[in-house]
């Protein structure tokens, strides 16, 4: 007998595709329901020995099809595994997937450490596999992805040696109230890891947590770090050549940090002087302000690129990243001008999602180090990030008189009392108020 259980995260989408009656339909998802509940009752995964035991349960006190329910769950849910390109050995454990070499160019380098192509990477225990299948089913971005799968194995360890798929919702609430007791947890990084956790259950697992009590992480309310415009011309003049342009833009137009990276070519409106940010936090689009100083050094940086993007076209080398959507319905839009980074790595790189050999946008880290050593060479005493820009660009635009609502706009913002934190970092907050000592 099969011991292995079954992951079927979207059994309900299969079986609203499933050619059934909808009165059959409609009693084959009760069934399933009710065998998913006792399933989490008994803290056991959806294996075959459960489900019998199940059946003589529920056929001793009701005549519903149940066995034909869970006939066809655990059919449909195999065939879907067998679908699955990295299949179980004899002993339970995934076996290694043999897929064809990635053919890099005679150019590049190669290192024996470079890690597998993110599709290779389909988990290691029934659980993880689950949760790999159903993000990608729903077209995860590979950070979320590698976010969520590192709060699942968190929770995995605080559970151990239970498994996951035996985990109720009281085991979450227990989680979330010590990272929010014990280890201290902002409110964003609880947040992070709920919502990381109620997916892995819910979605992927198909466990319904029901209402959870947990102690919250207390909010605390910081005020953001901001730079004096003395001290951004100081920071900017220890920086030269693109991570200078880089940091001029992230200050004259409020980015942040993977809105500056992710920037492409037709991004840039040089007739309207706009900039426009697609993707961004929330997957939100917005249009912000182009300084006019950088008009003149953004186009000779687009000049650069486009010999860049010529060689790279002469080397074959495949396009840049699109998002999944865009990538299948434009299939070759990546090899296309306007899609360029606005900012490229200096070489190519293998895309940890794909195995594909492409060009890349600069790292985050790159910059970010750039950013902490002009400020050590500028001799700031203040904790400078590449956020710090941003904070600044809000606070001295309110303080040069610009209505707060234009600033919530140009910064993304969903609510105004985002914005209205800044009011509390500018250079005389209040109406002008001035300290009783500067009048003694």
């Amino acid at each position: 007998m099969n011991m292995l259980p079954v992951s079927f995260p979207d059994w309900k989408v299969a079986l609203a595709n499933f050619p059934l009656s909808p009165a059959t339909r409609s009693a084959y998802m009760q069934e399933i329901i009710t065998f998913l509940k006792h399933c989490k009752t008994s803290r056991a995964p959806a294996t075959a020995e459960l489900a019998k035991q199940f059946l003589c349960l529920r056929e001793q006190a009701t005549k519903a099809p149940s066995r034909e329910a869970l006939r066809w769950f655990f059919r449909e849910g195999r065939r879907q595994g067998r679908r699955d390109p990295q299949p179980l050995n004899s002993t339970g454990a995934p076996a290694p997937e043999i897929r064809p070499a990635v053919r890099l160019p005679p150019s590049a380098p190669r290192r024996a450490d470079v890690p597998p192509p993110a599709s290779a990477d389909l988990g290691h225990t029934p659980w993880e596999q689950a949760l790999i299948r159903a993000m990608r089913t729903r077209g995860f971005l590979w950070r979320t992805e590698e976010t969520y799968r590192g709060w699942a194995a968190r929770f995995a360890r605080f559970i151990a040696p239970r498994s996951p798929y035996a985990a109720t919702g009281e085991d979450v609430a227990v989680f979330l109230s010590a990272l929010a007791v014990q280890q201290r947890a902002s409110p964003s990084t609880q947040k992070q890891a709920l919502n990381a956790l109620v997916f892995l259950m819910q979605e992927a697992l198909s466990r319904d947590l029901g209402p959870m009590d947990f102690k919250r992480a207390y909010p605390q309310r910081r005020i953001p770090t901001v730079l004096s415009v003395g001290e951004i011309k100081l920071l900017l003049a220890q920086m030269d050549g693109t991570t200078r342009l880089m940091a001029e833009l992230a200050y004259g137009s409020g980015l942040r940090l993977m809105e500056l990276l992710r920037l492409r070519v037709h991004h840039l409106d040089f007739e309207r002087r706009r900039l426009q940010v697609f993707g961004g936090k929330g997957d939100k689009d917005r249009v912000t302000v182009l300084p006019e100083r950088l008009l003149l050094p953004l186009q000779e940086q687009v000049a650069r690129l486009r010999k860049l993007w010529e060689t790279d076209r002469a080397n074959n080398l495949p396009g840049v990243w699109l998002p999944e959507g865009l990538a299948r319905k434009y299939p070759k839009a990546g090899d296309r001008w306007e899609w360029q980074w606005l900012f490229p790595s200096r070489e190519a790189a293998i895309d940890p999602a794909t195995g594909v050999r492409r060009r890349h946008h600069a790292t985050d880290s790159m910059f970010q180090k750039a950013i902490l050593l002009a400020s050590r060479k500028a001799g700031l005493t203040k904790r400078v990030t590449p956020h710090v820009l941003r904070h600044s660009f809000a606070t001295h635009l309110l303080e040069n008189g610009t209505d707060i609502r234009t600033v919530q706009e140009l910064l993304g913002h969903t609510s105004v009392e985002t914005t209205q934190i800044y009011t509390h970092v500018m250079q005389k907050p209040g109406l002008g108020v001035r300290s009783p000592l500067d009048r003694a």
